[in-house]
């Protein structure tokens, strides 16, 4: 069974949310965020605009964060982005 773009967004959304709230994360994690990425820009339903721009620098974020050597540093150096991504999934509102 696939995953709708909803239940996609949802994912990545928790995951991010997650790794923000306990600085940490694990490298499978960093993979499921590039993999949910990768298949959402693939599929062509997601019309936000704000969203669509960042999904890039969010797939870059989970590549980087598979090699990183510390994750905790990895997470807190990119806060901001993190927030700002929060923020246009929470957004994209979805039929």
């Amino acid at each position: 069974m696939s995953l709708t773009v909803n239940h996609q967004l949802e994912l990545l959304l928790d995951i991010l949310d997650e790794q923000q709230s306990e600085c940490c994360a694990q490298v499978s994690e960093y993979q499921q965020i590039k993999r949910l990425v990768k298949s959402m820009m693939a599929n062509n339903k997601i019309t936000n605009e704000q969203l669509l721009q960042l999904l890039p620098e969010i797939y870059n974020y989970g590549r980087q964060g598979e090699s990183v050597q510390n994750q905790e540093e990895h997470i807190v150096t990119n806060k901001n982005n993190i927030d700002s991504w929060i923020s246009a999934i929470e957004q994209t509102n979805l039929q």
